[in-house]
């Protein structure tokens, strides 16, 4: 059997991962062993981050709208449904930039719905 020595593709291996580790403090960021347990949390935190980041602008995105529909005494759940029965197809991300941008056409599609 032939022995491997592997000495090139390991040190890329660890070399890579200390890449990634960069910009963590103290032996997180030069200590290998401490370095691989620190970058595989990290990546599972960006993951979940990626899907907490959807979730968090659609509630941004929500608070919005019901404080721009309080003006007109209406509640955001009461406003979404009137909008459903009129057909209006605005998703909350326009209608959230509608209220701050262009308070008038917003105001306009509130009275379109009572």
């Amino acid at each position: 059997m032939v022995r491997v020595k592997r000495g090139n593709s390991a040190r890329k291996r660890r070399h890579k991962i200390l890449k990634r580790a960069k910009g963590f403090s103290g032996r997180h960021s030069d200590s290998f062993r401490i370095a691989n347990q620190q970058v595989l949390k990290s990546l599972k935190y960006e993951y979940i981050g990626r899907k907490q980041k959807k979730r968090r602008f659609r509630q941004l995105w929500i608070i919005r709208i019901n404080a721009a529909v309080k003006k007109y005494n209406l509640g955001y759940s009461q406003f979404i449904f009137k909008l459903k029965q009129a057909n209006i197809l605005l998703n909350r991300k326009m209608l959230s930039q509608l209220s701050i941008l262009d308070p008038k056409a917003f105001s306009s599609i509130v009275s379109i719905i009572n």
